[in-house]
This record gives structure tokens, C-alpha cells and sequence, in this order.
């Protein structure tokens, strides 16, 4: 099959890799990007870790919580000049102030009655669609709770309270004092905003996820020249630790480096703050929204679409 000029592109920003790595990658699993990536990481000719999609939808990341409850919204907008339109900001706070009862069901919020107004939230983004002239979408949303402790928030790029590009929850479960628990879960916020873990503990990471990464690991063992006459047992005894501190230690936020401390690890932040409270503490959840994450936004490449169109004239 003939591989798009377009395509080799998004995989090159994708992993870094050389042109001609990327053309061969994807003629060898025949244009399939996310194969791709796996087939440039085993020769270890990417560094890339996640497939990773490049954020490209605009709008905000909506977040309310007190005291043992929480949520968050995203919705979407076309473009970065709608976000900063009050109107638009302002629909987003009330969304999300009617978020934590629809815990997590989007049609449910949908559904919900408008604050001030008869209509639902889905006529109110409808009736903000006529009148600005751009298309919107809530694209998602999600709440926590703890039955003792706290839910606590943090919005980075802030443009308004409760409003930014990435948007964090944490609930912390713990009988100590209320407010110094609101301290720490805001740290751990802000930890989580900025190390993106995407489990709690190393038991919610799934086993496919540990055999993909370890199978990726072995590969680019064997394909290293350095480990040339080594045994399988020896290579997999190797790249387990690797899949250890590259994969594991960065996945899983009691494994990852408080990023406030720049030493010890979640886990250790955890157990000085037992004993300054003198009660157990136990993170038992987290969410973490960054805007237009996952969402592709095609680019178009007029160099190559110039070049396709000269070849098939030709």
C-alpha cells in the first residue's frame, strides 16, 4: 500500500523518529499508526511510552468540589477565543456546579435543568451554539466522594475560579484534621496535574498494560547489539527492571516522585503525613482532565495534498 506523506508526518511527531523509520514502520504494518509506534519502539528507535494523541480541541476544563465530594467537566469549543468568552465561561461554572449529581452519566447532566432557566443544559449548549456561531460539545465528566475526608481541586492555566486547561480531583481518605488533609490533597492536585499518573496503586494496573510495555522492553533488549549472546532468562531479568522504573514507577502515582518534594515518593509524602495527622491516610481515587486530550484534530498538509494532486495528474 502506498503511505501518505500526512501520515508520516503525524508519526514522526509522534515518536521522534527519523522519516525513513517512520515510512518503513508503517509500510511494515501497513499504515496502522498505533502498530507503528509499537514497531519503532521495539527497534528502539522511539522513546515514546503512551500513543498519546496531540491535544487539539479547545474550550475548558470545569472544576467544583467542598469538602467530601467533587467534579469535573470538560466542554469543548472550536476554537481558544470561545473560551475566553464569558458567556462560555459562564455556562461552563454552572455546568459544572450541577455535574456532582449526574456522577460521571453525561446524558444525565444533559438532562439536567439549566440554573435560572426551564430548558436543559443540552438546549443551554444548543441556544450558546446560535448565538456565538461555533460549535460546543460536553464531552465528558466525572465526580468523586469519601466517606471521611476530603475531595480536594486544582485548575492549571486558570482563567477563572474553577476553570482552566487541566483539571485535577483527589480523595483523600483520612479521620485527621480536616484542614491540614485539605493541604495535602491540593499538593497531591497539583502533583497529579503535573505527572499525569494513571493509577493509584500498582494492583489497578491492568495486566495487558504490564504485558504490552514488557513485551516492547524484550524486543528492544534483543534488538540491542550490546546484548548480543545473552540468554532470553538474563534479557527479561533486564528489561523487568527496566519496566520497573520506566514504566511502573512513572504509571503509578504512590510509585511516581512528589513532584513539590523532587525526593521521596507519593508513598513516603503519604506516611509523614499519618504521622503528623496521627490517623491513616489513603488516597482512594483521582481524576485528571486535560483539555482536548485524545481528541485528533486533522491537520491538513498542503504540501502534501500539492504533491498528491501533481501525482495524479501525472
Amino acid at each position: 500500500m502506498t503511505i501518505s506523506a500526512s501520515l508520516v508526518k503525524e508519526l514522526r511527531e509522534k515518536t521522534g523518529a527519523g522519516m525513513m523509520d517512520c515510512k518503513a514502520a508503517l509500510t511494515e504494518v501497513k499504515g496502522d499508526i498505533d502498530a507503528a509506534i509499537d514497531w519503532l519502539r521495539k527497534k528502539g528507535l522511539s522513546k515514546a511510552a503512551k500513543k498519546a494523541g496531540r491535544v487539539a480541541a479547545e474550550g475548558l476544563v470545569g472544576v467544583t468540589a467542598s469538602g467530601k465530594s467533587g467534579a469535573v467537566v470538560e466542554v469543548n469549543s472550536e476554537t481558544d477565543f470561545v473560551a475566553r468568552n464569558e458567556q462560555f465561561q459562564e455556562m461552563v461554572t454552572k455546568i459544572a456546579s450541577l455535574s456532582g449529581a449526574a456522577q460521571g452519566d453525561v446524558a444525565k447532566l444533559l438532562a439536567t435543568t439549566y440554573p435560572g432557566k426551564k430548558t436543559t443544559v443540552e438546549e443551554q449548549v444548543k441556544e450558546l451554539i446560535a448565538t456565538i456561531g461555533e460549535n460546543m460539545n460536553l464531552r465528558r465528566t466525572a465526580a468523586l466522594t469519601v466517606k471521611d475526608g476530603v475531595v480536594a481541586d486544582y485548575v492549571h492555566n486558570k482563567i477563572a475560579d474553577g476553570l482552566g486547561k487541566i483539571g485535577v480531583l483527589v480523595a483523600v481518605e483520612s479521620t485527621g484534621d480536616k484542614k491540614a488533609l485539605e493541604n495535602l490533597g491540593r499538593q497531591l492536585a497539583m502533583h497529579i496535574a503535573a505527572a499525569n499518573p494513571q493509577v493509584v496503586n500498582v494492583e489497578d494496573l491492568s495486566k495487558e498494560a504490564l504485558e504490552h510495555e514488557r513485551a516492547i522492553y524484550v524486543a528492544q533488549a534483543k534488538a540491542d547489539p550490546k546484548n548480543a549472546g545473552k540468554t532470553d532468562e538474563i534479557l527479561a531479568k533486564a528489561s523487568e527492571g527496566r519496566l520497573q522504573k520506566e514504566f511502573v514507577n512513572q504509571a503509578v502515582l504512590l510509585k511516581q516522585v512528589f513532584v513539590i518534594d523532587g525526593k521521596a515518593t507519593v508513598t513516603d509524602i503519604l506516611k509523614k503525613a499519618e504521622k503528623d495527622l496521627g490517623a491513616p491516610v489513603k488516597v482512594t481515587g483521582f481524576v485528571r482532565y486535560a483539555l482536548g486530550e485524545g481528541i485528533e484534530k486533522k491537520e491538513d498538509d498542503f504540501a502534501a495534498e500539492v504533491a498528491a494532486a501533481v501525482g495524479a495528474s501525472n
